[in-house]
């Protein structure tokens, strides 16, 4: 309980640089309250400064995870001062979805391929052809975005007839997993996923295996904040993480062709 003015103050502190990548995603916890265990959702936000840096931005517990909790949340950041937020990358929760279009509606954003991937599992037959989803996975693979329009045309002809229902799906969805080819091609493999914030999710859900339930909601945001802030200190201590001086170089050259075309 020592740790509870410290992490506060953190997590409330102001954020004074801009962040034109962000990541948002959810992970749940076991809490007992009023006698009962239940779910709870530990919402985070992941974003790169503009020096290429990663910095861990906001964390909170939610009863759930809805468009209410969502949209709270990110009202908070925006109080705080998250600006010059260009890039959001996040799953396909609607709640989610809902919030970052109203609190961020400047700002493109990217839905996480992988979780794309999983998704696509719902519609693919218990003993489908596996290579059929192996091969939509190596379209994220491709430099830009005409590359990856011809393979989808592809795996489409090749695939509709035998899998029309998971077809139809992809066919209705994919584009929403492409907005990162808008980005750097040295940046695609990061900014196509949330897998960057997975990895600190994972390292979090290694330690709170151990408690299993938390005794309360402030326990379970303490242990978690500490865990976190630890690994936003050890990421201020790094080499920058991408060379965002690729991203300002692409935004003059698309405004140099839109001037020339004008």
């Amino acid at each position: 309980k020592g740790l509870d003015g410290q992490l506060d103050e953190f997590a409330k502190r102001s954020l004074d640089e801009t962040y034109p990548y962000v990541i948002f995603d959810a992970r749940y916890e076991k809490v007992r309250q009023g006698g009962i265990v239940v779910s709870q959702a530990v919402l985070i936000a992941l974003g790169i400064n503009s020096d290429g840096k990663k910095e861990l931005l906001g964390l909170e517990v939610a009863n759930r995870e809805s468009t209410t909790s969502w949209k709270d949340f990110l009202h908070r950041l925006k109080e705080r001062g998250l600006g010059g937020v260009e890039f959001i990358v996040r799953d396909s929760h609607e709640g989610l979805k809902k919030a970052v279009t109203q609190i961020f509606p400047e700002s493109v954003w990217q839905r996480c391929y992988v979780h794309f991937l999983r998704n696509a599992l719902d519609y693919l037959p218990r003993k489908g052809d596996h290579d059929c989803l192996q091969e939509l996975r190596w379209i994220y693979e491709r430099r830009n975005l005409a590359e990856a329009q011809a393979d989808l045309g592809k795996w489409l002809g090749k695939w509709e007839s035998r899998y029309p229902k998971l077809c139809s799906w992809v066919e209705e969805n994919i584009q929403e997993t492409f907005t990162f080819y808008r980005l750097p091609v040295q940046h695609h493999r990061d900014m196509k996923s949330t897998n960057l914030l997975e990895r600190m999710n994972q390292e979090i859900k290694r330690k709170t295996r151990v408690v299993r339930i938390f005794p309360n909601q402030q326990s379970c945001f303490r242990l978690i904040m500490s865990l976190a802030v630890e690994a936003h200190e050890g990421w201020l201590e790094d080499s920058r993480y991408l060379n965002m001086d690729l991203l300002w170089e692409e935004k003059r050259e698309q405004l140099i062709n839109i001037n020339k075309a004008a």
